[in-house]
């Protein structure tokens, strides 16, 4: 059903697919917009290591959340910064990319908690935070998106 990287060679072991997903900050969430054609957003993420989910937060309006709620199955592709070898022009970037379906998090417990999480990645800001929990929470979405198939890859540039 899904196709596993062609080259064997720049397959990323599963340790450093976590990493990369622990590691980075955003990503670009594709979905199945209007009319058959792709949308692709980037967003802030956080990845439960526990449960292997990726969780977002969204506005409860929009072209996404019309998309998800048409169709559930989306992707998202993560990618580092890259790094170069000493000597050498090009960049050899690592990416992943999760398929799976994405729905809303109902438990508002659990989506705070997703919240707070994801705000962690970004400031060590408590007191901002929670200030910013208490404000928009009610009129946010916490997205859950629980992979079906996750392939990482590592690519040169040159």
């Amino acid at each position: 059903m899904f196709r596993e990287v062609a080259r064997k060679n720049q397959r990323l072991e599963n340790s450093d697919i976590v990493r990369i997903l622990n590691n980075e900050k955003r990503g670009v969430l594709s979905v199945i917009g209007e009319n058959g054609y792709p949308y692709g957003i980037p967003m802030n993420y956080w990845y439960d290591e526990s449960n292997g989910y990726i969780y977002f937060h969204s506005g409860k309006k929009g072209h996404k959340t019309d998309a998800i709620n048409s169709d559930n199955k989306v992707s998202f592709c993560v990618y580092d910064e890259g790094f170069r070898k000493d000597g050498d022009w090009a960049l050899n970037i690592s990416s992943v990319i999760a398929f799976g379906r994405i729905g809303v998090v109902e438990d508002r417990e659990r989506a705070i908690e997703v919240f707070r999480c994801l705000s962690l990645k970004f400031t060590s800001d408590v007191g901002y935070i929670e200030s910013e929990i208490e404000k928009f929470a009610e009129a946010t979405l916490c997205l859950e998106l629980r992979p079906e198939h996750i392939t990482g890859k590592i690519v040169n540039e040159s």
